[in-house]
């Protein structure tokens, strides 16, 4: 399909398209139009004859209709925070860019739910629920750049995931323009509607390639009244796994995050990032991060504390702080978030976002740690993530002094290596960020044949001149 599209579009074409948004929202310019060309860790530059900002729907199924009757393809982006590739226009396809479609067009805090544009960003529709005494649960890092529509196309996890889901489980209803022009208009605040096929869930998680969402009606849930934060040492991951199960037990569900992290991960972050301590008083093998909240104003304290002594008695929690302050809270999650980040320094790294069943977590490192260092000695794995939920990201560091283009030429043999032991416990090579351009020539090889045929026939059917984000997911 790929090597049908067009290299580049008729100069009348882009005027067409011009037209529709106006011409200073037709970006030409290639200044101007690189921050939408190469994605955050600059694994993919791309290139493109302009960038469209419509700031409708009108304008959007506009763009589709004239792209649909003259087989332009069409790359869809939100905050373009993805991590696969999946929003960068590798042959030269017209950019369609949602972030002007950043209405927020109801809270409606007595039905729970809040109706979001595909541009509006992450940060304004929790900062929305708040006004109103609710929470939207989604909880990113790139929260204030990532957008709603984004996270629905790639069906965005994150740290709350463990007692809220991930994006999928988030929405009610949803507007999508296809890929011929017309509008798929299921905007319902329903919590119960079964008249035939649930068709939102078609295109979230379909990373843009069978329709653009435009805007969802996103589930709200009430605000809690008290969080607590805690950072615990922790001697291995059967050990955390083990906690997770106590927490879980004595909280009735308050568990809202759970996140598991290794000492060198901690060691890297406190070398390069400014102004951050050890948050215990001695190193330790592992820690994980646990977040309680409660609808009960009082109380959670004492939750958390009888959790962490329970880790103690059977020998599981070697030393722990529970946060005191909300920034003493902060920071220890933005210790977390900055594992991602400060990997950079220690040279090159081959990622991985996978999942396993939480019971086989520990033994999943334990053979991947075994697997990557029996092929390339010397590696440094780095795996931290979403423990509460089995998502692992599994990172692996080059060996000290080694050459990182040549480490990084190695890509496939350490996935391959990692993905094997996936694959024994049941997982998935893709948990949270998506298939993209990275793992889209592995899918053939670890999804089900007839749910490819499936996807396969979806994609003919609802795209069949395949303008929407060609060459990515298949």
């Amino acid at each position: 399909m790929l090597d049908k599209l067009p290299a580049k579009v008729d100069p009348s074409l882009l005027a067409g398209f011009a037209a529709i948004v106006g011409e200073k929202y037709a970006i030409t310019d290639p200044a101007e139009q690189a921050p939408y060309l190469v994605e955050m860790r600059n694994m993919f530059q791309g290139h493109t004859p302009a960038v469209l900002r419509p700031s409708s729907v009108d304008q959007v199924a506009a763009i589709l209709k004239l792209a649909g009757d003259t087989a332009t393809p069409i790359v869809p982006q939100g905050g373009n925070t993805g991590l696969v590739g999946g929003q960068i226009p590798l042959q030269n396809e017209i950019v369609l860019s949602l972030n002007r479609l950043d209405r927020i067009r109801e809270v409606d805090p007595t039905s729970n739910t809040i109706t979001c544009e595909a541009g509006v960003t992450l940060q304004r529709t929790r900062e929305a629920a708040a006004a109103v005494d609710r929470l939207y649960p989604q909880v990113l890092p790139s929260e204030g750049t990532c957008t709603i529509g984004g996270n629905l196309s790639t069906n965005a996890g994150g740290t709350a995931a463990i007692a809220h889901g991930i994006a999928r489980s988030h929405v009610l209803g949803i507007e999508v323009v296809l890929a011929d022009g017309r509008v798929l208009n299921n905007l319902n605040k329903l919590k119960k509607d079964n008249t035939g096929y649930d068709l939102k869930n078609l295109f979230i998680g379909a990373e843009g390639t069978l329709g653009v969402i435009t805007a969802a009606v996103l589930r709200l849930v009430p605000r809690p009244r008290s969080v607590e934060t805690a950072f615990v040492g922790v001697r291995s991951p059967e050990a955390a796994l083990e906690l997770l199960g106590i927490a879980t037990e004595m909280t009735a569900g308050g568990v809202t995050s759970f996140e598991i992290m290794t000492r060198r991960g901690i060691e890297l972050v406190l070398e390069h990032g400014a102004g951050f301590r050890d948050p215990l008083a001695a190193p330790h093998a592992w820690y994980v991060l646990i977040e309680l909240s409660s609808q009960q104003r009082e109380g959670l304290r004492d939750v958390l504390e009888a959790v962490l002594a329970q880790g103690v008695e059977r020998d599981l929690v070697e030393d722990a702080t529970i946060a005191d302050s909300l920034e003493q809270a902060k920071m220890f999650w933005r210790i977390r978030e900055l594992f991602g980040e400060v990997q950079r320094y220690a040279g090159g790294s081959i990622k991985h976002d996978v999942s396993v069943p939480i019971a086989a977590v520990p033994a999943f490192i334990r053979e991947a740690d075994a697997a990557v260092t029996a092929l390339i000695p010397g590696t440094r794995p780095l795996p931290f993530g979403h423990l509460g939920d089995g998502n692992i990201h599994y990172n692996v560091t080059q060996p000290i002094g080694a050459d990182k283009t040549e480490y990084l030429k190695r890509w496939d043999e350490v996935n391959a290596a990692v993905f094997a032991v996936v694959k024994k416990y049941g997982g998935s090579i893709s948990a949270e960020h998506g298939i993209g351009v990275i793992k889209r020539d592995l899918l053939p090889s670890v999804k089900d044949p007839v749910a490819l045929d499936l996807m396969r026939t979806l994609k003919r059917t609802l795209d069949p001149k395949g303008i929407l984000n060609p060459g990515k997911v298949l």
